[in-house]
């Protein structure tokens, strides 16, 4: 059964979308743990996350490295978290945080709650600092 990630790929589920690649694409989390949480996938529908390939890991982790330097110019925040989990959408995903502390990364605590047009206007502003 195709995942929600599968499903946005492919359409059937909207998402904010900062930018895509062949293999991979980087899009808002709509549960963010701050302004500016962005997730990025692997187009191929991988489970976990070190099951990647070696070409399509790198190619996960390059567009990461790309789009957190964009966060950056675009949220203010002293660095970009970087976190793999992958128990909450069984498809390979690297999700990019901008934090100030620690404790920003804690996937338990509350999360931001962002109008439509907030997440729109943000992924706009990272998609333009690219």
């Amino acid at each position: 059964m195709a995942t929600v990630f599968t499903k946005i790929i492919n359409g059937e589920v909207p998402c904010y979308k900062i930018t895509e690649t062949e293999d991979c694409i980087a899009f808002l989390d709509i549960t963010p743990l701050a302004k500016g949480h962005v997730l990025i996938i692997p187009k191929k529908e991988v489970n976990n996350y070190f099951d990647l390939e070696d070409d399509l890991f790198q190619k996960v982790n390059a567009l990461a490295k790309k789009v957190s330097k964009a966060i950056k110019k675009s949220v203010e925040c002293t660095r970009v978290g970087v976190a793999v989990i992958g128990l909450e959408v069984p498809h390979a995903h690297v999700h990019l945080v901008p934090i100030n502390k620690l404790s920003d990364l804690d996937f338990t605590k509350k999360r931001v709650e962002l109008t439509p047009e907030e997440f729109q206007e943000l992924a706009g502003l990272i998609s333009a600092n690219l």
